[in-house]
């Protein structure tokens, strides 16, 4: 009962991502120009969010190099 409830509501939210479709024209294919990034790679600031994203994602790695280590070392001691 319960795999085939996870089935229709699979199924049913799988539907309602498909409604509401927004048709794409031809200006949509000639927009070259985003106007935020211009302006960010134009001050310079595009590289200071590059390296804030960079160093978001180091941060991220680290933290689950230092996690995965930390579990491993218990495992050991536990099985030990």
């Amino acid at each position: 009962m319960k795999k085939l409830l996870t089935i229709a509501l699979l199924v049913f939210s799988l539907s309602a991502l498909a409604q509401d479709k927004i048709p794409v024209t031809e200006a949509d294919y000639s927009n070259n120009s985003i106007e935020m990034a211009d302006t960010m790679r134009a001050n310079g600031k595009i590289y200071v969010l590059v390296g804030v994203i960079v160093l978001i994602f180091a941060g991220i790695t680290v933290y689950l190099i230092n996690t995965d280590r930390k579990i491993s070392k218990l495992e050991k001691n536990l099985l030990s």
